[in-house]
């Protein structure tokens, strides 16, 4: 089983158990050192291919907040010749590495009645 979700403006493909680092999640999503987003593009099962429009309803990823890392430095250096200026810059993005505990589909009771009667 896998999904695709989003976070950070990127689309990342993941599976049970797999760790991966994304750009740092909201304070109030992480409680106690875990989190749960419900921005699943797509999931697929063993039978099942579920297409969200433009997210999947009722469908959670369980994260497991690891650390929270930087990435590498960025150098920017601007520079307009015969004019003296000269302008360097550095960056680290902050970020979260994360473990997928679960991956959840649940379609609600309501629902399930209505498609059986």
């Amino acid at each position: 089983m896998f999904a695709i979700l989003e976070t950070g403006g990127k689309q990342y493909k993941v599976a049970e158990g797999d760790v991966l680092e994304v750009e740092l999640l909201p304070a109030e999503l992480i409680k106690k050192n875990s989190a749960s987003l419900s921005t699943v593009l797509l999931v697929q099962g063993d039978k099942e291919l579920l297409i969200g429009d433009p997210y999947v309803k009722h469908a959670k990823v369980k994260l497991k907040v690891l650390e929270e890392i930087k990435g590498e430095k960025i150098r920017i250096y601007k520079m307009k010749p015969k004019k003296g200026y000269r302008k360097s810059q550095g960056h680290r993005q902050k970020l979260h590495k994360i473990q997928v505990e679960k991956i959840e589909t649940k379609a609600p009771a309501k629902a399930k009645e209505k498609e059986t009667e």
